[in-house]
């Protein structure tokens, strides 16, 4: 069995889940029907962190956002899958893009639509109110609920791992 920092170390991409994760998991709609999201600086600078030490970051979530969209563009990520209802063929289709195996993906994800994606990822990672089989299968939790610094918490493990296995 590989421990925590083997399975961190050995990541080239982190995939993360949008609400629930990057957000507190809440809808604000207006009287429009237009949602907005709230999310924490210190995600965002998480995911950056996360791509200057090499690692592709994509999101593939299950609901449609024109904020988060903005948001995963103005942080130059990339591969983004929104509005997804069935993620596992979005996952293949990014493995076969980054020429990856699975034991070389992380996924965060915070309920049961996660949960394939989680259970072929060499690393699943959650948050700390996740939903009671996510928990049960994460290889890692993040002491901090979703939307409220998890994804920096996720990204500083990995990077940590990775600067320490790289050191003599």
């Amino acid at each position: 069995m590989r421990t925590l920092s083997e399975r961190a170390r050995d990541i080239r991409c982190a995939v993360f889940d949008v609400d629930g994760v990057m957000t507190d998991c809440k809808l604000y709609l207006a009287p429009d029907g237009s949602e907005l999201k709230a999310v924490h600086v210190r995600d965002g600078l998480g995911l950056k962190l996360l791509m200057q030490a090499g690692i592709e970051v994509a999101v593939i979530s299950g609901r449609p956002s024109a904020a988060m969209q903005a948001r995963f563009e103005y942080l130059g990520i990339k591969r983004v899958w929104l509005n997804v209802e069935h993620k596992l063929p979005a996952w293949e289709e990014l493995k076969a893009q980054l020429g990856l195996r699975d034991e070389q993906m992380m996924m965060m994800g915070d309920d049961t639509p996660d949960l394939p994606l989680m259970q072929r990822a060499g690393l699943a990672m959650t948050v700390a109110d996740a939903h009671p089989k996510v928990l049960a299968i994460a290889h890692w939790a993040s002491r901090l609920s979703g939307g409220n610094g998890a994804v920096r918490d996720a990204a500083d493990l990995i990077i940590n791992a990775q600067s320490a296995g790289s050191q003599p």
